[in-house]
């Protein structure tokens, strides 16, 4: 359907010059004053309005208010000869999505109502998927419309309000701490406390304190007694992240506590008892790990009473646009920006990304974009170099330039190292960005960077 267009303005010429230029694109109407753009609007609302500030004896500003007034209103933008700074930013605090100045040039009208019609569609489709989902408060940010996440929203739905452990499987970034989050407000102890355990973070003697706590002199440097973290979440939830980590001993003392619902302290013979809701996250392949004696095949099953496995990115393409759209709103929000939308390339260059990082790349790719855009779009050259295809921060001795392409023999081990020493040279040398970008753990990063330099 061709998208509709209320043109107002008080010179007969510029109605006549704008319906010229703009009615291939769109269906125009056309209105001299207040009065007339009133009629327009109370009839079958149009899907944008262009509107001059002076319109002889009436504002503009009473026009663009009226717009917005009514149940279904049209994206707005302003238009005058008598342009300041003032002006603009009253338009724009009123709710006009733009402001130009004449004389106009079309391509840019043009331009910029096809980039406002396309903000309004980006709002209606996330306002159309926040109605699908009876709880949108509980779900959080885990929306999206493919397939794959949808059965994901059902399982979390389905398994929420039970007591069952889940673990939750699926590549770094790919929002396995959203579906936890989601799981808990979703659950019958929505109020009560939400504890989440890094496993990769904690060498095994500090996960173990972590976890069951320890009492005054259990180890060098316990000098008090440590409430662990099953403690504390008492009556509520606990999220293990990346529990492939952990080590032997402290698996033996998981399953106990998953098995007899008690813990003991660090130190200590006394059992304590605990109401704990489980869930449990992971990028590795539990079962191999099982497989090859690195993970109990009786904790595996434990953890895995329900199973859900999240997406890649990559397979959720029709979930980018969404996604884009709630990642706009929330950080011009926190930034104090007006919501600005993609420019095509911008919509399109996401599109075609693979999302190594996933959601979480997307998520960083975009906060860029609102942060480094200070025009009306956010466009390519706003995005990551890196999304571009270039690298911001070439090795020294890369004569600027990084390729990752397999060196002439192909040998993987190289390939390897060439990959991950790429990695830490766009995260800046950071080796938990750089192991997010890698889709592997921080553990593994390091375990990796002793074999390169063995």
């Amino acid at each position: 359907m061709t998208p509709t267009l209320l043109i107002v303005d008080d010179e007969q010429a510029t109605r006549d010059g704008l319906r010229a230029a703009l009615d291939e694109e769109f269906d125009v109407f056309t209105a001299s004053n207040l009065e007339e753009a009133v009629g327009v609007l109370k009839g079958d609302p149009p899907d944008l309005m262009l509107t001059d500030l002076r319109l002889g004896g009436d504002s503009g500003m009473d026009v663009l208010d009226a717009a917005l007034s009514i149940k279904k209103p049209p994206v707005c933008l302003m238009m005058t000869a008598y342009g300041s700074v003032d002006t603009a930013v009253e338009a724009m605090r009123r709710g006009a999505w733009h402001f130009v100045t004449k004389p106009l040039n079309l391509d840019e009208v043009e331009m910029l109502l096809k980039r406002a019609l396309r903000s309004s569609h980006l709002e209606s489709e996330n306002a159309k998927l926040r109605e699908q989902i009876p709880d949108p408060a509980g779900l959080g940010r885990l929306t999206g419309k493919s397939s794959g996440i949808r059965r994901v929203i059902e399982t979390v739905k389905q398994v929420a309000p039970t007591r069952a452990t889940v673990l939750i499987e699926g590549e770094s970034g790919t929002g396995k701490e959203v579906v936890a989050h989601a799981i808990h407000q979703l659950s019958g102890r929505p109020a009560e406390k939400m504890v989440i355990v890094h496993c990769a973070a904690l060498s095994p003697q500090l996960l173990e304190s972590e976890l069951f706590g320890h009492e005054k002199g259990a180890f060098t440097g316990a000098s008090q007694r440590r409430v662990g973290r099953f403690e504390q979440a008492d009556g509520g939830t606990l999220f293990l992240d990346e529990i492939g980590e952990i080590d032997a001993s402290t698996q033996v003392k998981l399953l106990r506590a998953l098995s007899e619902r008690t813990i003991e302290r660090v130190g200590s013979n006394t059992t304590i008892k605990v109401d704990v809701r489980v869930l449990a996250a992971t990028n590795r392949n539990l079962v191999e790990m099982v497989e090859s004696g690195d993970f109990r095949e009786d904790l595996y099953f434990r953890l895995n009473v329900v199973r859900i496995a999240m997406p890649p990115l990559r397979d959720r393409a029709e979930d980018v646009v969404l996604l884009a759209a709630g990642f706009l709103k929330e950080f011009a929000e926190e930034n104090g920006r007006p919501v600005k939308p993609l420019s095509d390339e911008a919509m399109e260059l996401l599109r075609r990304h693979p999302w190594p990082g996933n959601v979480r790349e997307l998520r960083t790719a975009i906060e860029h974009g609102v942060v480094m855009s200070n025009d009306p779009v956010i466009d390519v050259r706003h995005l990551p170099a890196a999304l571009r295809g270039e690298n911001s921060a070439p090795p020294p001795g890369s004569g600027g330039k990084i390729t990752l392409a397999a060196p002439p023999e192909f040998n993987l081990h190289a390939l390897e190292t060439r990959t991950i020493r790429a990695a830490l040279a766009e995260a800046d040398g950071n080796r938990t960005r750089a192991a997010e970008m890698l889709g592997i753990s921080r553990r593994t990063l390091q375990r990796k960077l002793k074999e390169i330099d063995a």
